[in-house]
């Protein structure tokens, strides 16, 4: 790499976005002094510019640390230098934290500097006691924790640990930009959450590959951005969908386009399909033009003498001694592939790439202080409306019928991208297979589809939208997340179409293969993958979740409702993992105890079902009972139709399972069966004349 391509990647990035950033903040107002409790100037311009740096210092950790998981090798100095990157980036990331957390603090009490107690005890109670104070005071002591893991921990492994306290840091950030109340709150830090831990990936990635630059030779380079790629084209493609999202929420309509915030979105716009040419222009003809170059140039060192059998490499010890001293001695063609056309046409690339990653950051910055077209705060109309939108933040949606759980939505796009990735990569990996001469049974891509399309439908449509409202349906969705998903994936084995499909890495790094394998096989796997284990989480849980606090988190928090739907999958997809699996597990039991295991716990599921039909107190009154409904049943009729859901509509199922035990019975006795019998055949059934002569020597002895 050229060393002004060095000195002007992270420049540009910088400068773009400084500049970025001011000149939205002017076009939009997003600095402008306001009529009452002016901050002033250093407050107005610091905070977005403050902002900004916490958004690329971020990125820096973030993205270092998953190119680290990911692409990098511990074997070679990329990863220690990677490492010492994320590192740096958390200390600024800490830093600038603390200074928006500080410049926050200023805006929102408007009291001037000082060092008397009044300033301080006011400053307590907003970091102490205020909601933004804390998130930003969480999110500084995560950053500095950070900072000291990425020194401290080199393990693979434990890495990821540090990764997912990485992208922690996001979520008070996250959290920040939508009112809790208003309209469209859920989905508004869905997307938002999305779009920062995405963007941070591909644009941490990119950074981290321009620092190490001088630890990645030419074919090493290759490898390190071809995986990069896959990683920055999922970024895009969910940085996109989100960016939409968090646009349509807050923009409205077309007509407000119009207004400088919506100019500003599409200043934004404009810059992500630049970059995602730019990320196709990598993908499809730099890369490959870099490689095909590399080829040739092997292919040219290599010089054929008279035998054949000699070469270049071969002879160069001796070439190198009668050499003249004053003749430079020859480079590998491969070793610089900067200096080749592709090489240095995409060090550039990289550099133009990185500045309009600046624009898009710094204008960002700027909307984050921008007035939008559609208010993101709670007005005084919804206040004073009904309480359930007071309670959800949404209208009460019309009466529930049969139909209307087909005809209404309420998208989650955090689910529907995890959907169409699950479809899409489990596909690439029966295409990769098919490629080679392999194959892969029709069923199980069928069940898979039909899985996650089921998942699909439970998370965004009808069942999503009165969920909310009525507890009937909240144990709909239950049943459906626990059971009846489960059951379409688990035949699905994703886990042995991975091992077969997903080549195998060679340099020491960890790719997606590498990881599902270590997963599957840890020690941690091995106890929750045990039967009587997954059993108990499957059955016990259903007591522990509706009988605490965490039956009220998970239904007025949209975290705590993120965080029931993957416990529900997890539970589910591990107890039926372990009747019916295909993907290999530690341990399983035999037949017999597994329909055993099956009736015992639909025993505890069934005496579930029953108490919430027969109880007569409501389990969540300051909600369900709140919601102030005027159609259908009553809050306590409808948990009680809700328990006979649990009972019911639980029974399906099981019924399911026990069938495809029973098959699955039936067709190993038959393996078993022809298993002996070629046995038999191939021994002259030693075993059963054995038998025969140890039952004749018994009758010998006892007729003696």
């Amino acid at each position: 790499m050229p060393r002004l391509v060095r000195l002007l990647g992270p420049a540009a990035l910088l400068l773009v976005a400084v500049l970025s950033t001011l000149g939205a903040l002017a076009y939009g107002g997003g600095a402008a002094a306001q009529l009452l409790a002016d901050p002033g100037p250093v407050v107005r311009y610091g905070l977005p510019l403050a902002k900004l740096l916490v958004n690329i210092s971020a990125a820096g950790t973030i993205g270092a640390l998953v190119l680290a998981l990911f692409a990098l090798s511990p074997k070679e100095r990329e990863f220690g230098t990677a490492l010492d990157f994320a590192a740096g980036s958390a200390a600024v990331f800490a830093v600038a934290s603390a200074v928006t957390g500080f410049l926050t603090f200023l805006l929102v009490t408007n009291v001037s500097i000082s060092f008397d107690d009044r300033f301080s005890a006011t400053a307590g109670q907003f970091f102490g006691q205020i909601e933004i104070g804390q998130a930003w005071l969480a999110t500084t002591l995560i950053a500095a924790g950070v900072t000291v893991l990425c020194f401290a921990v080199r393990n693979q492994t434990a890495l990821i640990f540090v990764t997912l306290l990485a992208l922690t840091s996001l979520l008070p950030m996250a959290q920040q930009g939508h009112s809790a109340g208003a309209e469209g709150h859920d989905a508004a830090i869905t997307a938002l959450g999305l779009h920062l831990v995405f963007a941070a990936v591909w644009l941490g990635g990119l950074l981290t590959i321009v620092v190490l630059h001088r630890q990645l030779g030419a074919d090493r380079l290759r490898t390190v951005l071809g995986r990069y790629s896959t990683l920055a084209l999922v970024s895009f493609i969910v940085v996109a969908a989100s960016g939409y999202v968090s646009a349509e929420l807050r923009v409205g309509t077309l007509e407000n386009l119009m207004t400088p915030y919506g100019l500003l979105v599409l200043v934004k716009v404009a810059a992500l399909i630049v970059l995602g040419g730019f990320g196709a222009l990598q993908r499809q003809f730099f890369l490959r033009r870099i490689a095909a170059e590399a080829q040739q140039n092997a292919r040219a060192a290599r010089v054929p003498v008279a035998d054949g059998r000699a070469s270049a490499a071969s002879s160069s010890a001796g070439d190198a001694e009668r050499m003249p001293r004053s003749a430079p001695a020859a480079r590998p063609a491969t070793a610089n592939p900067a200096g080749s056309t592709p090489g240095r046409y995409f060090w550039w690339l990289v550099v133009t790439e990185l500045g309009f990653m600046g624009l898009a950051s710094g204008v960002a910055a700027a909307l984050a202080r921008t007035a939008t077209p559609v208010a993101q705060v709670v007005t005084t109309e919804q206040l004073t409306s009904t309480p359930a939108q007071v309670l959800t933040g949404q209208v009460l949606p019309p009466e529930l019928t049969f139909s209307r759980y087909f005809t209404e939505w309420n998208f989650d796009i955090a689910w529907a991208l995890f959907c169409a990735f699950g479809i899409f990569f489990y596909l690439a990996g029966i295409w990769r297979l098919r490629r080679r001469g392999d194959t892969w049974p029709l069923h199980r891509t069928i069940l898979w589809v039909a899985g996650l399309l089921a998942l699909f439908y439970i998370t965004n449509g009808g069942v999503n939208v009165y969920e909310k409202y009525l507890f009937s349906t909240h144990m709909l969705a239950h049943m459906m997340l626990t059971m009846l998903v489960p059951l379409l994936l688990v035949p699905g084995a994703p886990v042995t179409l991975a091992a077969r499909a997903i080549a195998k890495r060679q340099d020491g790094s960890r790719g997606a293969r590498e990881w599902i394998l270590l997963a599957v096989h840890s020690r941690f796997a091995g106890i929750i993958a045990n039967p009587l284990v997954a059993a108990g989480l499957f059955a016990g849980s259903l007591y522990v979740f509706y009988y605490s606090p965490i039956f009220s988190w998970a239904t007025t928090d949209h975290l705590g409702h993120m965080w029931m739907i993957v416990h529900f999958l997890i539970t589910g997809y591990l107890f039926v993992q372990s009747l019916i699996g295909i993907d290999p597990v530690p341990f399983r039991l035999s037949y017999p105890f597994r329909l055993l295991l099956l009736i015992g716990t639909m025993v505890f599921h069934a005496f579930f079902g029953l108490t919430l039909m027969m109880g007569t107190g409501l389990l969540l009154a300051d909600w369900y009972g709140a919601m102030g409904r005027t159609w259908g049943l009553s809050a306590i009729g409808d948990q009680q139709f809700g328990g006979g859901i649990a009972w019911g509509v639980g029974e399906l199922p099981t019924i399911a399972l026990a069938i495809v035990v029973a098959i699955q019975w039936s067709r190993n006795d038959e393996k078993v069966t022809k298993r002996l019998d070629r046995n038999a055949d191939r021994t002259e059934d030693a075993e059963l004349n054995a038998y025969n002569e140890r039952f004749a020597k018994l009758a010998a002895h006892d007729q003696h």
